[in-house]
């Protein structure tokens, strides 16, 4: 399904003034910006916006704000560093909305640029206001509005739903656009075979995208803490690993469905048979590998003698935080015959740093995966199409230097988790229709 709405390429800016809706919600450690990734996506459409001798004036979000004097939820860092990456200067409003606003916004010269600050120290964004969305338009004094915020698109806030009643043009910027065409085709009309790798704390909260995979996908594999509750239903004891109880029955019958899928046609499920445990998540205490399933490397490790129960179960201080190399090698596999590889959610907790100068103890398995996802290298012929979505598998990928590895990674966490599930998002269906 290609994309439905009007683009900034299907409508005559030149010369008009432009409200762009960005997502930079980025990390801020000390007024210093940590990640400027969702900015440079942005780029594109505030370039081609500029060349059409429009002038623009941003919007954006940051955090989640106390109230206006919450300091740290400031954009002005943000202005600094798009004007180092647009090489221009880039003025910046204390507020979105009110007299000094409209009065930076009215002297603003054709292809100038104004970022106007958060609009979360208002409550009335999130509320979704219609005064609240009149009132930056009035301040801005826009002709045009352009979404381009994929991150904040699946919810029904002020600047994203309530700001395309204002009866002025709502389109969609080229990221927008990108986002949603790349996404749903690997939904709807993948190259394949499509390998899907699943994970996450909950099984709740990907309820509705497995349930999806298992109709659309070749393989689906789950990882992370999700696994630990797949693994739970199974029979496994689990020791103190993060378990979703409220969702052992959902798991059941995902596992019910998969296997009945399985001998109706070529399809994998995936849950992991081997994991790594220790007592300590920050990666302080000593590691080991427990194979739940078939207990040859304990086998083999204890031989002529026969190993003891313990070395193949999960104790009761002990808590799963990675796939073993067995399972991590079965979804490489996997995936090295892939045509399309989804891929949402870590393997384990790759936020713990190793000790000693140790390699990071819980993230073996998610390198093992990437090396097969992207190859020894980026211009191998028969590399699968990769879709990275999810906030910590992006902040992951990120935090390694790898995101120009993959051919997408989403700016959007929530949203893409909920387009990848089907379901409508608000920001994207107020905009104006292509016309037919």
């Amino acid at each position: 399904m290609s994309f439905n709405k009007k683009t900034i390429r299907d409508i005559d800016l030149k010369g008009r003034r432009v409200l762009l809706r960005a997502d930079f919600n980025v990390p801020v450690d000390g007024g210093e910006i940590t990640d400027d990734y969702r900015i440079k996506q942005a780029l594109p459409t505030i370039r081609y916006i500029l060349e059409q001798e429009c002038s623009l004036v941003i919007i954006s979000h940051l955090g989640r704000p106390k109230d206006s004097e919450d300091a740290a939820a400031s954009l002005l860092p943000v202005s600094t560093r798009l004007a180092e990456l647009l090489g221009k200067d880039v003025q910046f409003a204390a507020d979105c909305i009110g007299d000094a606003a409209k009065t930076m916004c009215a002297a603003l010269k054709p292809s100038g640029i104004i970022l106007l600050e958060n609009l979360r120290y208002h409550p009335e964004e999130e509320k979704n206001d219609e005064a609240f969305a009149k009132a930056i338009i009035e301040a801005s004094g826009a002709e045009v509005f352009v979404q381009d915020g994929f991150g904040v698109v699946h919810r029904a806030h002020a600047s994203t739903d309530a700001i395309t009643k204002q009866h002025i043009p709502a389109v969609a910027g080229l990221l927008l656009e990108r986002e949603v065409d790349t996404i749903t085709k690997v939904m709807e009309d993948p190259k394949r075979p499509l390998v899907a790798i699943i994970g996450g704390a909950k099984v709740s909260d990907k309820i509705e995208i497995l349930e999806r995979l298992l109709e659309h996908a070749d393989c689906v594999a789950v990882v992370g803490a999700m696994a630990n509750t797949f693994l739970a239903v199974q029979g496994y004891a689990m020791g103190s690993s993060v378990l979703d109880e409220e969702s052992e029955d959902i798991a059941e019958d995902i596992l019910e469905r998969a296997e009945a899928i399985e001998k109706k046609r070529p399809f994998r499920f995936i849950v992991p048979t081997d994991i790594v445990v220790s007592t300590d998540i920050e990666g302080t205490k000593s590691t080991r590998v427990i194979d739940l399933a078939s207990h040859t490397l304990h086998d083999i490790e204890s031989y002529p003698k026969v190993p003891p129960f313990t070395s193949y179960t999960v104790t009761k201080d002990e808590m799963a935080l990675d796939i073993g190399p067995v399972s991590a090698s079965r979804i490489a596999g996997a995936v090295d015959i892939a045509s399309t590889v989804l891929w949402n959610g870590t393997c384990g907790v790759t936020e713990t740093e190793g000790i000693n100068g140790a390699p990071a103890p819980f993230s073996h398995a998610t390198r093992m995966i990437v090396d097969a996802i992207v190859g020894t290298s980026n211009h191998h012929a028969n590399r699968a199409f990769s879709l990275v979505g999810g906030g910590d598998t992006v902040g992951y990928v990120q935090s390694q230097g790898l995101t120009d590895d993959f051919d997408h990674v989403s700016t959007g966490g929530g949203a893409s988790l909920e387009l990848m599930s089907g379901k409508d998002l608000p920001g994207v269906r107020a905009l104006n229709d292509m016309e037919k």
